[in-house]
């Protein structure tokens, strides 16, 4: 059994479900193909969008010049506080 099989990816979705230009969702930046049927992709291939997004993210991120005032992980509420 693979390591990665122990463990459910979280689904990136933030609840901000609005397409850019290039059809990125705004808010956990999956394409379309990528948001699609989320809970029955396996678990390698969720691993994989979510390196994905940690590289948009990222590059999000230098070209805002790290002042971003969007969404994204940094937006979300705590929910133990």
């Amino acid at each position: 059994m693979d390591q990665l099989e122990l463990f459910e990816l979280p689904n990136p979705c933030i609840g901000v479900c609005e397409s850019d230009n290039r059809g990125y969702c705004k808010g956990c930046l999956r394409s379309r193909d990528e948001r699609f049927n989320w809970p029955q992709k396996p678990v390698a291939e969720k691993a994989r969008i979510l390196k994905l997004l940690a590289q948009r993210r990222k590059r999000r991120e230098q070209k805002s010049g790290g002042s971003e005032a969007g969404y994204g992980p940094a937006t979300e509420l705590d929910l133990f506080d």
